[in-house]
């Protein structure tokens, strides 16, 4: 990915996401009873006008919402995030982004009252996975972040967590106040009854493929090589040669962690491979390395930083046995004998994946691939062809339904190369949405749509009993929620 320095600046000083719409910024200084024509200094963030001491103005209150203050660098922070990810604005963003900033402020101060809590092992996983982002971001340099953020790592991740925590906050908030909201399947047909036929949604391609894989075997040789160099990086280490952190970001096959020196950041047990688990969390002393693991995305040694509650903070280094051209040329002809024989009729696909897979995610569901829908949270064996992987989806693109394809290599989510078989078994193709093919994906249109009128009407409710003031360049805007001028 190319990446300039200044999106490096702009993605580490400004806001961690776009998404949580500064849901975790109230009180910025603990301002409180602030006006919009208060302004903070650079000598002074004391904002009774009596008392400003003299310097030059950094910033000012635009908003006030309750008793807390919106500061123009909440808005062009927002703005610059905005920009970078792309995000198109429907009308004016001088106007739109404070709104947001204000909306998210009322949510949060709800959940406040409604006791809605949320605690730091909730978050504990998004933190690390931001603060590895962004040192991947500066080449892995604890240093380099913390000049760019300005405070030590440790602060940086205790802010960033109370930024998540009051995320995911208004998030729970949300889904509390359209809990009880469910449809009927008449309620459904009467939404769709008068809807105009360009207004219906249109629901892409979509698939059901079934897959038998084989992983190609290493040779023992190969098994030994790989062990024999995580044998030495050991010795460097116990010998005083070379430093873990030197080692893993020259060897690691990690790429994610070899930047950072190999490490992972804190981790429950759940987030780690079992294997890879079980050697981690018995880790005891921080300058011994462990023994050799293997787990299903090679072979790891590891070294103990810390451990904290129920989560550890280890090192590693990861190297994969390569496998050899003739390894995968041997099992692709060994699918493809596979596949004759299914389009022979000897036996059914689904037969050859339950018996000779060895892909356990499909192998107990008769070889057919499960989706896990990120916008409905469902389990379904349907997937949008963006959603297969890539070497999967070229294939079953040009297929009829119920034909075996030719074998073909892949490299899967774990990183290793893998040959397969597919079977399409369903497809349908883009289309309108009808009810007859298509309940669901309407129901949820349907329920999304009354959700989102409930949370309007709150919103709009909830301005009307909240002190509200805005600067004056504010109170010609076109507002989403109306009563913010009073």
């Amino acid at each position: 990915m190319k990446t300039t320095r200044n999106l490096i600046v702009t993605l580490l000083v400004g806001l961690p996401f776009i998404g949580a719409a500064f849901a975790g910024t109230p009180g910025v200084f603990g301002l409180s009873g602030v006006t919009a024509a208060d302004s903070i200094t650079a000598d002074s963030i004391t904002v009774d006008s009596n008392s400003v001491h003299m310097g030059t103005v950094i910033d000012e209150v635009i908003w006030v919402i309750g008793d807390e203050a919106i500061l123009k660098s909440d808005v062009e922070t927002y703005r610059m995030q905005a920009a970078m990810e792309g995000i198109k604005w429907n009308g004016d963003p001088d106007c739109m982004i404070p709104e947001q900033i204000a909306v998210q402020k009322l949510f949060k101060h709800q959940a406040q009252i409604d006791s809605i809590e949320v605690t730091d092992a909730d978050v504990a996983p998004e933190v690390e996975q931001h603060i590895n982002y962004w040192l991947e971001m500066v080449d892995g340099s604890r240093e380099r972040l913390e000049e760019y953020r300005h405070k030590p790592l440790s602060q940086i991740r205790n802010d960033l967590r109370e930024e998540l925590k009051d995320r995911q906050m208004v998030q729970k908030m949300k889904r509390k106040l359209v809990e009880d909201i469910a449809v009927t399947p008449a309620e459904v047909r009467r939404y769709f009854k008068d809807l105009p036929q360009d207004s219906l949604p249109f629901i892409p391609t979509e698939v059901e493929v079934e897959i038998v894989q084989m992983t190609p075997k290493i040779p023992v040789e190969e098994l030994n090589r790989v062990k024999d160099e995580l044998r030495e990086y050991t010795d460097r280490v116990n010998r005083g040669d070379a430093t873990f952190s030197t080692l893993a970001r020259l060897y690691s096959e990690d790429p994610g962690t070899a930047r950072r020196g190999g490490e992972l950041g804190l981790s429950g047990r759940g987030m780690l491979d079992p294997a890879f688990a079980s050697v981690a969390f018995n880790l005891t002393d921080p300058k011994k390395v462990s023994k050799i693991v293997e787990s299903e995305f090679g072979f790891h040694i590891i070294q103990l930083i810390e451990k904290r509650g129920d989560k550890v903070n280890v090192r590693h280094i990861l190297r994969k046995p390569v496998v050899s051209e003739e390894a995968i040329e041997s099992t692709l002809a060994r699918l493809d004998s596979i596949a004759d024989d299914i389009r022979a009729e000897k036996f059914t696909f689904e037969d050859a994946a339950s018996m000779l897979s060895d892909d356990k995610d499909t192998r107990n569901n008769k070889g057919l691939m499960s989706n896990n829908d990120p916008q409905t949270g469902r389990i379904t064996s349907r997937f949008k062809m963006q959603d297969l992987p890539p070497e999967v989806a070229k294939v079953v693109d040009t297929m009829q339904v119920g034909q075996v394809s030719h074998a073909f290599q892949l490299i899967n989510q774990r990183g290793k190369t893998v040959c397969v078989i597919a079977k399409l078994k369903n497809r349908v193709e883009g289309h309108k949405a009808s009810i007859s093919e298509d309940f669901q994906t309407l129901k949820d249109v349907v329920l999304q749509r009354r959700q989102n009128d409930r949370i309007h009407q709150w919103v709009v409710d909830k301005i009307k009993s909240v002190y509200t003031r805005l600067n004056e360049d504010y109170r010609d805007c076109k507002f989403e929620y109306e009563g913010w001028i009073k």
